[in-house]
């Protein structure tokens, strides 16, 4: 009989997730995933695979974890409009500031392998149209609940809300201090998501 896994998958995945998130994909080697995950080779290999799978691995699990988390901010707020103004002010809203100086693992990966994998690219793709969906249908709750003028379109508003959030998560990584960066939150959010409630 084989003998049983010893370890934790999801919280190998996240360590290594953290090592990819922090040093890029190419900077990382098997030592270093080694070391995080506290696992030799052949048992890091045995489970998932080669380097690259492991880090589309890692990838998938942080995309849907993403997607979860984002899942729950949109419906547990009262109004919609206002997680749609949260969702801008999330990539600042981080007392350690870790977050920001990170970015977006997606959007890291996109830039570092997008043109030289298209696995990468084409997961990055589906990625941000299932975020564009999500925010899309917080963006017809609040048309539903008369914040949002009723003949935007959903999707549109749902893609500039997504590009501007990742904007400003950018901005974040290059060092721009709390308070620009949070300004610039608050003047998209003016733009994008005028109230239209006293309409």
């Amino acid at each position: 009989m084989a003998r049983p896994r010893s370890f934790d998958e999801k919280q190998v995945l996240n360590a290594v997730r953290d090592q990819f998130w922090d040093a890029g994909y190419a900077a990382t080697s098997l030592e270093d995933l080694m070391r995080v995950s506290g696992l030799g080779k052949g048992s890091l290999y045995a489970a998932f695979g080669d380097k690259r799978q492991l880090f589309l691995r890692a990838l998938h699990s942080y995309t849907e974890d993403s997607h979860s988390r984002l899942r729950e901010a949109l419906a547990e707020a009262p109004r919609a409009l206002d997680a749609l103004r949260m969702l801008l002010e999330a990539p600042i809203d981080e007392p350690t500031g870790v977050g920001t100086r990170r970015g977006c693992l997606m959007a890291n990966s996109t830039c570092e392998l997008g043109n030289a994998d298209p696995e990468v690219l084409d997961h990055a793709r589906r990625t941000y149209e299932t975020s564009t969906a999500l925010i899309g249908d917080c963006v017809a709750r609040a048309q539903r609940e008369g914040d949002l003028p009723a003949g935007a379109d959903p999707i549109a508003l749902a893609r500039a809300l997504l590009a501007a959030q990742q904007g400003l998560v950018f901005m974040s990584r290059t060092g721009m201090d709390t308070a620009t960066l949070t300004a610039t939150a608050r003047s998209l959010a003016a733009q994008l998501l005028p109230d239209h409630s006293g309409d």
